[in-house]
């Protein structure tokens, strides 16, 4: 794999440094400039102002988000808007809480105009790419994996409020972004997967930030050679590299997979033109690619299997020390006693969700298993198939025969082995997953209780390849498989039977069904003139993603649930959070005293600060050094919100969505550039900001704060917020979205 890190040209069938064309005018001849500019509406080409043709939403992020456009002033949804059910769809956590979501979902679709797919039908991203996806269109999701560049067609995942503003006709505001070519050349050799090919480039682009923020354009000669199964296996993962959206060249192979599906409207050819100009560059031979896994806990964390194999206890020495990092010296996490006679050993299997329950994922699976059996000793190997329809032709063609003979379990379209809350493994178990993540946690384990297990990232090729090995680790690759390449028929009628379309007609009349866990937002004030923020956590762990600031897994019950789901913020980083953060709220006892103190403190050393800071607007902040990787969900933001978060404070966002998520709740983004190493504040100091209103109204770059001890010493800093748009600085100044669209 071969970086340009200083742009690269678009000549014909291959890459170069220089070109006739201005890099100014090759811009210009990306697929992803095309689409952009026909969806931005600002009339500046640098200053995009995106309007969706279509949005997407899952059961735990629709009833927030219809809630808060409802209390703006929603009347009917203006563009197709489709909520499925793949997260809380077994119904299983929490009484009638997740069934009354769907029937939130069901009556809200009815009565504004929209399309429901009930539980068991799709995961999102296939119904997507199924029903929805069309080339040259945009597609906005409240889901991080929203991506089917593959199909052409751009897709962005974003926290809910972005999803809210294109609900009441508003745009999505974003700076042009950076483009970078995806330069494919060769074939995978057999055995070799779609989800190989995107460890590998997440692998080499996460730790540097080569793609975050930017679009990944997929081009060359190597594109031809997938197929458009392989190559959704591969797009649906960009979301791991913190890129902003994908996009590919489509061909003939793509054109018959719309015709399959029965749309064959959908398809356009897209392709860069000559002396198209890239921001920077990833050259890959696919020819070289060789099963990998992710080993806990991010999916950058690859390996080759060969490479685990025969270096296996230096490899689990380095999974140990990442576990250091995540857990601290609380807990003892090791991998070690998986090792059998100089073989490790796993758990457990599963292919899964929008990344592995697809077609030939699941079709290439049964062939490796073919005569094969899993055993009866701890491992267990279970399918997802990703919609309905897929399951439907696996049962037609004998592939779940075969898969159910080798001894694995085949079950309906859900996403919770995704994100803990399905599938979860015995305490110390270790699973491998055709999914999308292995954060800390996220297969459901609990260390607050003491239980721990983990999870790598994997091929359904070389989980089966294990399963055949009834669990010994082994790449597909170490099979000759005949692959059968079966054909896929796509039945429609499965879906025009369950999923309720309203073809775009609002019926006001219907009620909203709700349940008693579906909370309105509570009341949220504007921003004051100047804030005082107490510190309650403070992270240094490089990277915190939005599992840890809000975990997942049964939590997303009281997704609907403002105040109950607020409980459970960064329960499992720093479980004081919520206590410290409450009592700054409430304004305890204790609080009112720190206030008075830090009074005197500011007092003291700037008299020009006498009387403002018990004045001030008192809520409180966290810092991290680059919060926001993961799950695009806006709990995270708004979780700290409700309990009476004002701010973070970070080094770095990791990612737009969750940056993105904080200013819709109405909470300052701020950046601190000196790094973590001598922070002038620490968790439990107080931090005054004086003329923050200013600050963001008349657009200042910096504002100087002031930290203040418990000793009563004060040191200033400054802070910033980095670019905000115009409707950015409303909302905040407003206090929230919902504030901002009332007023």
């Amino acid at each position: 794999m071969k970086l340009w890190e200083t742009g690269a040209f678009l000549e014909g069938s291959h890459l170069s440094a220089t070109s006739a064309t201005s890099a100014a005018e090759g811009a210009k001849r990306t697929i992803a400039y095309s689409i952009l500019q026909k969806h931005n509406t600002s009339g500046d080409a640098s200053k995009l102002k995106i309007k969706f043709d279509k949005i997407t939403s899952h059961d735990i992020t629709y009833v927030g988000i219809i809630q808060t456009a409802r209390a703006s002033g929603l009347e009917r949804f203006p563009i197709p808007y489709v909520l499925t059910n793949c997260h809380n769809s077994l119904c299983a956590v929490g009484g009638t809480i997740n069934e009354d979501d769907h029937m939130f979902g069901l009556t809200c679709a009815q009565k504004y105009g929209g399309i429901y797919v009930p539980p068991h039908q799709a995961v999102i991203h296939q119904f997507a790419r199924e029903m929805l996806a069309e080339s040259g269109a945009m597609i906005l999701g409240s889901d991080s994996h929203t991506r089917y560049g593959a199909l052409g067609t751009m897709a962005i995942g974003e926290g809910g409020g972005e999803l809210a503003k294109q609900l009441l006709g508003k745009t999505y505001d974003v700076n042009y972004p950076g483009v970078v070519a995806i330069y494919l050349t060769g074939s995978p050799v057999p055995g070799v997967g779609p989800q190989d090919v995107a460890l590998a480039i997440i692998k080499e682009v996460f730790a540097s930030g080569f793609v975050k923020n930017k679009v990944m354009e997929f081009v060359g000669p190597g594109v031809k050679n997938l197929s458009a199964d392989f190559r959704i296996g591969i797009d649906v993962m960009t979301t791991e590299t913190t890129c902003l959206s994908s996009i590919w060249e489509t061909d003939s192979k793509i054109e018959e997979w719309y015709a399959i599906h029965g749309r064959p409207e959908a398809y356009k050819e897209l392709r860069a033109q000559d002396g198209a100009y890239y921001d920077a560059a990833i050259e890959l031979d696919l020819s070289e690619i060789r099963p990998m896994i992710a080993m806990p806990f991010h999916p950058s964390c690859a390996y080759t299997i060969d490479e685990v194999n025969k270096n296996l206890m230096d490899i689990l020495d380095e999974t140990e020390k990442r576990a250091k990092v995540s857990f601290g010296d609380k807990v003892n996490f090791t991998l070690k006693n998986k090792v059998i006679d100089g073989k490790f050993y796993v758990d457990q299997g599963i292919i899964a969700g929008c990344a592995g329950g697809g077609f030939e994922n699941i079709c290439a699976a049964a062939d490796i298993l073919k005569g094969k059996d899993t055993g009866n000793g701890k491992f267990t190997l279970s399918v997802y198939p990703a919609s309905m329809p897929i399951y439907m032709e696996l049962m037609n063609n004998g592939a779940f025969s075969t898969l159910v003979s080798a001894g694995a379990v085949v079950k309906t379209a859900f996403c919770g082995p995704c994100f803990g809350a399905g599938d979860t493994p015995a305490n110390g178990a270790f699973s491998i997953r055709h999914s999308t993540r292995n954060f800390p946690n996220r297969e459901g384990s609990k260390i607050q209780n003491g239980q721990l297990s983990s999870v790598a990232l994997m091929d359904a090729r070389s989980i089966a390849a294990t399963a055949a090995n009834r669990g010994f680790l082994t790449a597909a690759t170490e099979f000759d498989v005949d692959f059968s390449g079966k054909k896929y028929f796509f039945d429609k009628g499965i879906y025009e039977k369950r999923v309720y379309d309203s073809k775009g007609v609002a019926h006001p009349e219907v009620e909203i069904q709700f349940g008693p866990n579906i909370k309105d937002w509570p009341q949220m004030q504007p921003l004051s003139d100047d804030l005082l923020v107490k510190v309650v956590s403070e992270i240094h762990d490089p990277v915190t993603t939005t599992d840890e600031l809000i975990p997942s897994g049964e939590t997303s019950s009281f997704r609907s649930n403002p105040l109950g789901l607020a409980e459970f913020t960064l329960s499992r980083k720093d479980p004081a959070y919520v206590g410290r953060a409450k009592a700054v709220r409430d304004r305890s006892d204790e609080v009112q005293a720190e206030v008075a103190a830090v009074e005197k403190a500011l007092a003291k050393a700037k008299p020009e600060f006498a009387g403002r800071a018990e004045k001030a607007g008192l809520g409180s902040t966290i810092f991290a050094v680059k919060p926001g990787d993961g799950s695009a969900r806006e709990q995270a933001a708004s979780c700290q919100k409700v309990l009476g978060g004002w701010a973070n404070i970070a080094n770095e966002y990791a990612t737009k969505r969750y940056r993105s998520n904080l200013i819709n709740w109405g909470m300052l983004p701020f950046i601190y550039k000196d790094g973590d190493k001598n922070l002038p504040f620490a968790n439990g100091d107080y931090v005054f900001i004086p003329d923050v209103k200013k600050m963001v109204a008349e657009k200042l770059p910096t504002v100087t704060a002031y930290a203040v001890k418990a000793d009563g010493s004060v040191q200033s800093f400054e802070l910033s917020t980095g670019d905000l748009t115009d409707d950015e600085r409303k909302i905040i100044l407003a206090g929230c979205l919902i504030n901002f669209y009332k007023n």
